[in-house]
């Protein structure tokens, strides 16, 4: 049984609720300057939410890891001088401490440190009794069980202005993006929460910044509520991740041009449609199970004539064919073979089963 959140509305002094909740600002806050220019014109556009990593934790050492506390009074300045809340990451108790000390309005825990049970555990304990927003990043792995486990122990510790922000995922792939966006886990994780709020990070999912707009529609066209955006004045001479940050001007551009789709009840045409999804999928699911059936045939006449399970010719070949197949139906062909993965999978399954009998 799936064990439930305690949430409350993040109600966010100044913000209106209202879909894309959006945070912006660089990636690291690294002089004073450059934090007061950026908060100014983010402001000047309308951004309610500052965000500077004062902490940046590195892959590899010699990389710029941030100024520390010595940025937080600059965060301050920000709140004081332009009203917009302010946002930072915090990766252990003491980050938590000196960030509160600071009044910083939002809180968020790393991809990096959401990946660690001991260190997600040690801020929870260090929050306990404090009212504060915090917003749970996906783990650099794709285990949802992770993510979950983040933000029920932060709610076990009393923190019930919960969100989730989905940065995609690390992948041994080189594909477009610089980190696998994988929506189903995020889809997935709104199923289990239907009242959790979920930010996307277009800026560490693609980047590069050319690829946070189409990013960023796809996260309202799946209906998610708000974004996290990598925003500089200077973006080219970032001390960190320059690639993937844009300018005030081209956030507001980018902002200015998204169309956000509302959820609302279903009509009688798409209920229509929907029954038509209902009635493919058990049919799916009849031929599914003929196919198991013949698979567990295969299987017997395999154990009397002592072949092995998997045959590796024939599972590359029906994966080949049936990609090739599904590009001429008009389906990606890695969507194809991850479906007929996980078929042969099953099939492999139930036949190592009735050989063992």
């Amino acid at each position: 049984m799936e064990q439930e959140l305690n949430l409350r509305a993040l109600s966010l002094p100044g913000v209106e609720p209202k879909r894309p909740i959006v945070i912006a600002g660089p990636c690291a806050a690294e002089t004073e300057d450059q934090i007061m220019d950026t908060a100014r014109q983010l402001a000047n556009n309308g951004i309610k939410i500052f965000r500077a990593g004062v902490w940046k934790p590195r892959t590899k050492p010699g990389g710029f890891e941030g100024k520390g506390a010595e940025a937080l009074p600059w965060m301050q300045r920000v709140k004081s001088e332009t009203g917009m809340l302010t946002a930072t990451e915090v990766a252990t108790p003491e980050h938590v401490e000196a960030a509160l000390k600071a009044g910083i309005d939002i809180l968020w825990i790393g991809a990096r440190t959401s990946v660690n049970p001991f260190s997600v555990q040690a801020i929870a304990d260090a929050l306990r009794g404090v009212d504060v927003p915090v917003f749970i990043k996906n783990p650099v792995n794709p285990d949802i069980e992770l993510w979950t486990g983040a933000l029920l122990r932060m709610n076990a510790a009393g923190i019930t202005r919960l969100g989730a922000i989905h940065r995609g995922f690390s992948s041994v792939d080189q594909k477009l993006y610089r980190n696998s966006p994988m929506w189903h886990l995020a889809i997935e994780l709104k199923r289990r929460f239907p009242a959790l709020p979920i930010l996307t990070d277009p800026s560490h999912m693609g980047g590069r910044r050319d690829l946070i707009a189409p990013i960023a529609q796809q996260a309202m066209d799946l209906g998610f509520e708000g974004l996290m955006v990598e925003s500089h004045c200077n973006p080219d001479c970032a001390w960190s991740d320059a690639n993937q940050q844009v300018l005030p001007e081209v956030l507001d551009f980018i902002l200015d041009r998204l169309v956000i789709r509302e959820s609302v009840e279903a009509t009688e045409s798409i209920s229509q449609l929907r029954k038509q999804i209902d009635e493919l999928d058990n049919h799916l699911m009849d031929v599914l199970t003929k196919r198991m059936r013949v698979s567990r045939e295969i299987a017997e006449y395999k154990k009397l004539h002592n072949m092995t399970v998997v045959q590796t010719t024939r599972y590359s070949e029906i994966l080949d064919k049936r990609a090739a197949q599904g590009v001429l139906c008009g389906m990606n062909p890695d969507f194809v073979k991850t479906v007929y993965e996980a078929i042969h999978s099953e099939s492999v399954r139930q036949q190592i089963e009735i050989m063992n009998k």
